[in-house]
């Protein structure tokens, strides 16, 4: 892996740890459990519990990590084996889409290190893409704009 890209990798996973760490330990606790161990009724009062800024900033860190992942940035020996351009476009551009819609009601707090998350996200496809996509036609861009 290139210094470049290492150095966007530890953007990445620095912004994710970023937005794991405004959640309280609280918050946290509310994670999904079979239904065996809970009932439908309180799996229900137990998401009910989740403020909408947690499951908004939960999904956005799981779509930034697993983009991260099909760009080949994993911290891993075969991270090279796990690039899927592809699935990382797609990946990109849901996250792209659910920031930008979520961003005037999560507020800039939550809102800004998720664009820059996003942002070393569109970088890092433009980097390890070997055909170029025009300006504006990366991935997520026709919700953010161009990223150069």
């Amino acid at each position: 892996m290139g210094e470049e890209a290492r150095a966007r990798s530890n953007d990445i996973q620095s912004v994710c740890d970023k937005l794991t760490s405004m959640s309280s330990q609280d918050s946290n606790s509310h994670v999904y459990q079979p239904a065996e161990e809970q009932t439908v009724a309180s799996q229900i009062r137990d998401i009910a519990e989740v403020p909408a800024i947690e499951v908004i900033t939960t999904a956005a860190v799981h779509l930034m990590s697993a983009a991260a992942v099909k760009l080949g940035l994993a911290d891993d020996v075969n991270a090279a084996e796990l690039k899927d351009l592809d699935e990382a476009r797609k990946l990109i551009t849901a996250l792209a889409g659910l920031v930008t819609a979520a961003a005037p009601e999560i507020g800039s707090q939550h809102a800004g290190p998720l664009r820059d998350g996003l942002r070393s996200l569109q970088l890092a496809f433009r980097e390890e893409s070997s055909i170029q996509d025009a300006p504006g036609k990366g991935p997520g861009e026709k919700f953010t704009g161009a990223v150069n």
